[in-house]
């Protein structure tokens, strides 16, 4: 079983959207498990404190190393398999491609910074990988969490109606997924492509990858700036 494991100030927003359509399902069938786990319970003092003021001064507070050292160690054993994961938003982005390694591990154990972050120190001293969802700032960890897991959890065996449905979305072959029609035929003067309709599934398969082809070159020319070949002298 895939195992999420959350460390949060706000465990109450969880599961959250996890807890709906695919994901709450598989929820439901045990494809997947999740556990939060509150920060605070290793705070420190009456106030159960989990910040304090920045060295070297400046605005906002800092989580400290010894607190989240601690909420992380009852989390997890040494020896837990699973990546500790730190959202954050000078991290690595996230890609699908380090989505679809996470999603045939064991599972995450997900660490949720809020104030102006966290210590330094934990990240050396537990070994958290940090991971961003995107250039801009959220108020914490958690929604950034949300999005890491679903996008993990959807690719879980026995998550999506096909095993196949995903094989050709975007950023699974490097390029924007090409565009999609149904029923009506006709809306609002826009018909669908007719070569959609002739059946010939050589030829459809030509169009939709010269599509997604236009769409990226349109919308995410870096995508293919990746995926040329690099030459060598």
């Amino acid at each position: 079983m895939w195992r999420a494991t959350v460390l949060t100030l706000f465990p109450e927003m969880f599961p959250g959207p996890l807890g709906l359509s695919l994901a709450g399902d598989a929820l439901a069938r045990h494809v997947w498990s999740l556990e939060t786990r509150q920060i605070r319970e290793q705070g420190l003092g009456r106030h159960r404190a989990v910040d304090d003021t920045p060295a070297g001064g400046g605005p906002g507070m800092v989580m400290r190393a010894d607190v989240l050292a601690a909420a992380l160690d009852a989390a997890a054993p040494a020896d837990d398999p699973r990546p500790r994961l730190l959202m954050s938003p000078r991290g690595a982005p996230l890609t699908q491609s380090r989505v679809r390694a996470l999603a045939q591990g064991d599972g995450a154990i997900i660490l949720c910074a809020r104030f102006e972050g966290v210590d330094e120190r934990i990240i050396a001293g537990r070994q958290l990988e940090e991971v961003s969802i995107g250039d801009y700032i959220l108020s914490g960890g958690e929604i950034a969490a949300l999005t890491l897991i679903d996008a993990c959890v959807r690719l879980l065996p026995g998550v999506m109606g096909e095993e196949a449905s995903g094989d050709e979305e975007s950023f699974e072959t490097g390029l924007l997924e090409y565009p999609h029609y149904t029923r009506p035929r006709d809306f609002e003067g826009r018909e669908i492509p007719e070569i959609l309709l002739s059946g010939d599934h050589a030829k459809i398969a030509r169009w939709r990858a010269e599509e997604a082809l236009k769409l990226t070159q349109a919308r995410r020319p870096d995508l293919l700036a990746r995926l040329k070949p690099k030459t060598t002298r």
